[in-house]
């Protein structure tokens, strides 16, 4: 073979792909997991701890605990049904995180979009097939979130007024707001809550399998799963995606880097904001199917702890809204050995644990390399 042949082989054969840095995806693996694994397990010795002082068995109230949420039927639904709201308030929360912002409104952003959706339900005509009316009820959910989202987002691209305390401050406003809109217009009387809605209810999981019967797993569990594929493709596997987790890193290299910050600070609230208001669905359009006061109590406030421990990366949030779930359904379960609170309790050491143990296993990972 000549040398000109020689160059024209080598110059034919295909670019040899760079190796794979298997390390930083390990590192970047055990960083994200293991925070999460020592959290639950100080939650579990804490919990051991509340329950010898109880005078009860820890094995006899964990054999409980996972008889009452997966080892039935109904319990395992009510899991999958509680799971499924908090996984769009913790994709909502992880959205804000990763663009540097604190979003503690998704309470009243998940009842406004809930109460929106409830709203075209009944202005829309009776006995419309779901498949046409689903996209309508995401639209409206979402528009009803994303507006309430989106002000606080405003409010900091434009005059730096801090999301924590206009998040916060909306939340009594929208709630109230929404009290006095049903109990004075949309209530049915001796109720809190709306009308059923016309069209477009999506059924629960009891209507396929019987032994779900009783519990409010429905169909919505299967968008909360779809719009958390499509959280992580957007945020790595976009543009925008990019600019905000840029943003959320370093706000000042990003505005160097020419990302209009502002632009994405309310981009991401409004997204944010979107996301729990879809998650009104789970109630509005799966469970009851109207409107009811207050039935976001307490999961836009839980989404805050689903995104810290899910570490904000959608996989995670998932993972995270089936543990806290499942620690909310137990309770209800072990109620008749131990006190409902010790739960509430269990939740609180689990966030605590991982805030603290991210920097520590962090230390501690470096230091065995």
């Amino acid at each position: 073979m000549t040398t000109t042949e020689a160059r024209l082989s080598t110059a034919a054969q295909p670019p040899v792909a760079p190796p794979v840095d298997r390390t930083a995806r390990r590192t970047a693996l055990e960083e994200a997991v293991l925070p999460a694994v020592v959290a639950l397990l100080v939650a579990a010795i804490v919990g051991d701890i509340l329950i010898l002082t109880f005078g009860q068995s820890p094995g006899t109230v964990y054999r409980l605990l996972l008889e009452g949420t997966w080892g039935n039927a109904y319990g395992l639904g009510q899991v999958l049904y509680k799971a499924t709201t908090l996984t769009f308030t913790g994709l909502a929360v992880a959205i804000g995180l990763r663009a540097g912002l604190f979003n503690i409104g998704a309470e009243s952003q998940l009842a406004a979009g809930g109460f929106v959706a409830a709203l075209v339900g009944l202005l829309l005509p009776a006995g419309m097939p779901a498949l046409l009316t689903l996209p309508v009820y995401l639209i409206a959910a979402a528009a009803g979130g994303g507006i309430v989202g989106g002000v606080p987002g405003v409010l900091k691209a434009k005059f730096g007024a801090h999301e924590v305390i206009t998040t916060i401050m909306l939340n009594f406003i929208v709630l109230a707001l929404l009290n006095y809109l049903t109990a004075a217009h949309l209530k049915v009387e001796g109720s809190l809550h709306t009308a059923a809605i016309h069209s477009g209810a999506l059924p629960r999981f009891s209507s396929y399998i019987e032994p779900f019967h009783g519990s409010a797993a429905n169909v919505v569990l299967f968008i909360a799963l779809v719009t958390a594929i499509v959280t992580w493709w957007f945020l790595f596997r976009t543009r925008r995606g990019f600019e905000l987790r840029a943003t959320g890193l370093q706000p000042e290299a990003a505005e160097y880097g020419g990302i209009n910050v502002g632009n994405v600070w309310w981009r991401a609230m409004t997204l944010s904001g979107a996301l729990a208001g879809i998650g009104g669905l789970n109630f509005v359009l799966g469970y009851k199917h109207y409107y009811e006061d207050s039935f976001a109590s307490g999961a836009g406030f839980l989404g805050i702890a689903v995104a810290i421990v899910g570490r904000n990366h959608p996989l995670g949030v998932v993972l995270a809204a089936l543990v806290f779930a499942t620690i909310s359904q137990g309770g209800l379960a072990v109620n008749a050995v131990v006190p409902k609170q010790m739960v509430d309790v269990l939740q609180a050491v689990v966030i605590i644990a991982v805030a603290a143990s991210v920097p520590e296993v962090r230390r501690m990972l470096r230091k065995a390399r």
